[in-house]
């Protein structure tokens, strides 16, 4: 698992909200497991309760779905560079428990050993969605596989296909070849409540068929953990016990109906702590039928910088509420600017759902398509509230233009830092440094210093003079830059209009 990067103020961007390019496939009508799954009977047991919590059906019914994944890596350790773990493949970072970036939240990955020339083995898990075949797992469970097998509760072993994988939800979607085989129904993860009863299943360290329980501790979490940019992150989090093994297993409610697909822990150690992190199905039903259908993620874009509201923010505009959805900027002709939000608006709800959080709006619009019209609701100028219908755009994958003159404009002068530096002197991930400022917009609206080291900005993560022209240009409305000094614990921020 990656971990959690701690900031007093969050700056999510919704340009993520799509996946380009879906594969050119034979014209068909389109499959939908959640339908399949309806129109096709299963025998599942009704339990009845006496007053007490029982999780025997909730067992019983989850446990012939969830399977055991080997993914076998052939390429050898020694080939890739210790010093340098970023350029790991994923199925390898969590043994790298030294590096802080990894030490808080990991992939549930066994522990790979160190130099090891023979082929890699590693073990999780996964759902069956349909009786069929078609299996979900996580994205970094496979990521890089030479073979995959999957064994299932009754010990019948197969090898399986990848279908489609979709890094931004950490998703991945399997065939194997068999028929009539048990799977899980879909729950709703939107009407699952904190408090309420879940059961996980999976594999944890090679245990085949373990059963966990707790509770929902929150939802919408979002922990940082996904590198790539556009990365959608809403989980549900528990307190069932789950470890490296689990990945890809499924969480259910006491009906044994799936609500989530559990993916992450928090942890000091590498092993259970006490929280868990699961993709919520809503998100799974959208993307695994994409796959299905498409062979990748068809997913629509609001085009604006977003944080969560929060009561210093709240104050600072004088709202008269602390929860919500601030929109920092709104991109040139993306589908937001055109519905009309702006700037400084605050997002209440969308489909007349609340969104208290960025990550919750964000959820939601992950399981929209281009094309897809949204109702928003928001409050502007502090109190009036409206509602506008946002039809969502499709966002092409490209590498951006990228314009030079935004450092004059900014006047700024910036060098990059090297990893030593970055550890030892500025205690930081990525970084870079500012040199130099003279007349330009940094200058005149911020109190920002020489020897700043940017690290973000609207929450993108800066390492390069490049990544950082990208970062900025096409904003209009807040830039928000996150860093710090040398030999200050502090980060600091520095908000300016483009």
């Amino acid at each position: 698992m990656i971990p959690f990067r701690k900031m007093n103020l969050i700056c999510l961007s919704i340009l993520l909200f799509f996946l380009q390019g879906c594969q050119s496939q034979e014209k068909k009508t389109e499959k939908d497991i959640e339908e399949f799954q309806k129109n096709t009977s299963q025998q599942t047991d009704n339990v009845s309760y006496t007053g007490l919590v029982n999780f025997r059906n909730a067992a019983k019914t989850a446990m012939p779905g969830v399977v055991n994944i080997k993914s076998t890596f052939k390429s050898r350790v020694p080939d890739y560079d210790y010093k340098d773990q970023d350029n790991l493949p994923d199925p390898f970072k969590d043994f790298f428990k030294d590096n802080p970036f990894f030490r808080e939240f990991k992939f549930q990955d066994p522990r790979f050993p160190q130099g090891n020339s023979e082929p890699i083995i590693g073990s999780a898990s996964g759902v069956i969605l349909t009786n069929d075949g078609y299996i979900t797992t996580n994205n970094h469970v496979i990521k890089g596989a030479d073979e995959i097998n999957v064994t299932l509760f009754d010990g019948r072993s197969y090898p399986a296909k990848i279908i489609g994988t979709d890094p931004l939800t950490d998703l991945a979607l399997l065939k194997i070849e068999e028929k009539n085989l048990s799977f899980i129904q879909f729950g709703d993860s939107d009407i699952t409540e904190v408090g309420d009863w879940v059961v996980a299943v999976g594999n944890p360290f090679n245990l085949a068929s373990t059963v966990t329980a707790g509770i929902v501790s929150a939802k919408a979490r979002n922990i940082n953990i996904l590198k790539e940019q556009g990365a959608i992150e809403s989980f549900i989090q528990t307190d069932a016990a789950v470890n490296p093994g689990n990945s890809g297993g499924a969480l259910v409610n006491l009906e044994g109906k799936l609500i989530g697909i559990n993916t992450a822990i928090a942890t000091p150690t590498g092993v259970y702590a006490g929280y868990a992190f699961a993709i919520p199905v809503d998100i799974v039903k959208k993307v695994i039928n994409d796959l299905l259908n498409f062979g990748s993620v068809q997913r629509g874009t609001l085009g604006m910088s977003i944080r969560d509201l929060n009561s210093s923010l709240a104050k600072e505009i004088n709202i008269n509420r602390a929860n919500g959805v601030y929109v920092d900027s709104v991109m040139v002709n993306g589908a937001a600017k055109e519905a009309g939000i702006r700037a400084k608006d605050v997002i209440i709800s969308i489909d007349n759902i609340e969104t208290a959080t960025a990550s919750k709006l964000q959820e939601i619009v992950s399981r929209k398509r281009p094309g897809d019209p949204v109702k928003i609701k928001l409050i502007r100028n502090s109190k009036d509230e409206k509602e506008l219908t946002v039809t969502l755009k499709k966002y092409t994958l490209q590498t951006p233009t990228i314009n030079t003159n935004l450092l004059k404009e900014l006047g700024v002068e910036l060098t990059e830092i090297n990893k030593e530096d970055q550890k030892k002197k500025y205690n930081v991930m990525n970084g870079l440094k500012i040199t130099k400022l003279y007349d330009g917009k940094l200058k005149r609206l911020t109190d920002i210093q020489p020897g700043f080291v940017i690290t973000s900005v609207n929450r993108k993560p800066i390492s390069t003079v490049k990544s950082f022209l990208e970062a900025v240009q096409d904003q209009e409305g807040g830039i928000m830059i996150e860093g710090k000094y040398a030999g200050d614990p502090t980060f600091y921020y520095y908000a300016f209009g483009m």
